[in-house]
């Protein structure tokens, strides 16, 4: 099959569901340049994000991997007036451009900004007991993946929604002898996820302008 079918209706979807406004196409635009990385989810995914945040009645996100805060917008948009993005972003560049585009987007009210490397910032929100996310969007450096999920369930409650992006990779998470670091560190997170049970947990096989990769859907159980 021609794989450009494949992009062709991710636009065809995109175009009907999840049209990009101003402030989307110029945060895909500073990407370019403030020479960020082509990393952000697309529209039809930033519109998935939010049918899940609403399917769970989500008021409180915690987001890992920032970049430029086009997914953050996606976020902050389905949420109620009351509702909060905690978003995280190692880099301080980038966090600087996806603050500019976040106020573009007249969400800076519901969005609050962390930088510094997740890792250091996680255990700290369980320490000072932050209150537990409904969703929370995992879309960051891959090796540390099972570390990420691990803390995103302490930040938890049952029913609470877990979805890590980029765990297919173009079909590579197939390959056992991959030294691929980002490969490495997608499969210990599948191979974990099968084990967990704290979560009931699949993965969906995703197709479009972003090629070919997956998305990990867990459910945090009730106990």
């Amino acid at each position: 099959m021609n794989t450009d079918i494949f992009s062709k209706v991710d636009n065809y979807i995109s175009n009907l569901l999840a049209p990009e406004d101003k402030a989307l196409s110029d945060t895909i635009s500073t990407l370019v340049s403030e020479g960020l990385p082509q990393h952000s989810v697309s529209a039809n995914q930033g519109k998935f994000l939010q049918v899940l945040m609403i399917a769970c009645n989500a008021k409180r996100v915690l987001e890992l991997g920032t970049l430029g805060g086009y997914s953050t917008i996606w976020l902050a948009r389905a949420l109620p007036e009351n509702g909060k993005v905690i978003t995280i972003e190692v880099d301080p560049h980038h966090g600087e451009v996806a603050k500019k585009n976040i106020d573009n987007a007249g969400l800076s009210h519901k969005v609050e900004m962390r930088t510094g490397k997740a890792l250091d910032i996680l255990p700290n929100l369980i320490a000072n007991k932050e209150e537990p996310f409904d969703l929370i969007f995992i879309d960051a450096d891959k090796p540390p993946y099972v570390e990420y999920f691990n803390y995103a369930v302490q930040l938890s409650r049952p029913g609470t929604l877990i979805i890590c992006d980029n765990v297919i990779r173009d079909g590579k998470a197939l390959d056992m002898n991959s030294t691929d670091e980002k490969v490495v560190g997608v499969q210990r997170l599948n191979e974990m996820l099968g084990q967990n049970t704290h979560v009931t947990a699949t993965i969906l096989q995703t197709v479009g302008v972003k090629e070919y990769d997956g998305m990990a859907i867990a459910v945090v159980n009730r106990v």
